[in-house]
């Protein structure tokens, strides 16, 4: 197998030092590059989407493989970036807990240039994870959003958003998941 490097894309606010994804991040050294918008609070869809680019820019540069792995919001900004760049050379994207731009929870104020996403078929395998009870997307509207980007479906359990409020630590679980993807 080869060498894998990941970019790191949170959701709103960015993810703090007890999320997973942080915890991934700093296991995976200088394997792991996180997007840098301008803001986490007020997050400008264009802004990630550019942000995407520079981090896959930074991880290809290694003679790796490159995932994406997204949380909430962040998902968004993967898939709208992997449907610009579908020539890209992205092993696969691990998507966990996309919020619903439909639901009546989505951060239609903080995010609203996020509103009119779609879920279009991704140029990539891709994986999406999702808990039975987050606030931000049924697991209904969570397979739908798995279907509209070709995705395969992973229920992650009653985790809440799969968050630092989840309590979930370095999510053992979840890394499995991801190896798994990964591997096939």
């Amino acid at each position: 197998m080869s060498m894998v490097s990941y970019v790191v894309i949170p959701g709103i606010d960015g993810s703090d030092g007890q999320h997973w994804q942080t915890l991934w991040e700093k296991r995976w050294g200088v394997l792991g590059v996180r997007i840098e918008p301008r803001s986490w609070s007020e997050p400008d869809l264009a802004d990630w989407i550019d942000s995407v680019q520079t981090a896959f820019e930074v991880a290809s540069e290694r003679d790796s493989d490159v995932v994406l792995v997204a949380h909430s919001l962040g998902c968004w900004a993967a898939a709208v970036w992997l449907g610009r760049n579908p020539s890209a050379q992205v092993k696969g994207a691990f998507l966990v807990a996309p919020p619903d731009p439909r639901g009546s929870a989505f951060p239609s104020t903080a995010a609203p240039t996020f509103l009119s996403v779609e879920a279009r078929t991704l140029p990539c395998p891709s994986l999406v994870v999702a808990s039975a009870d987050d606030p931000y997307c049924t697991l209904d509207a969570a397979r739908r959003l798995a279907a509209g980007w070709g995705s395969a479906w992973h229920p992650a359990g009653a985790v809440g958003h799969v968050n630092s409020a989840s309590e979930l630590g370095s999510w053992p679980r979840g890394q499995g998941v991801l190896e798994a993807f990964v591997q096939r």
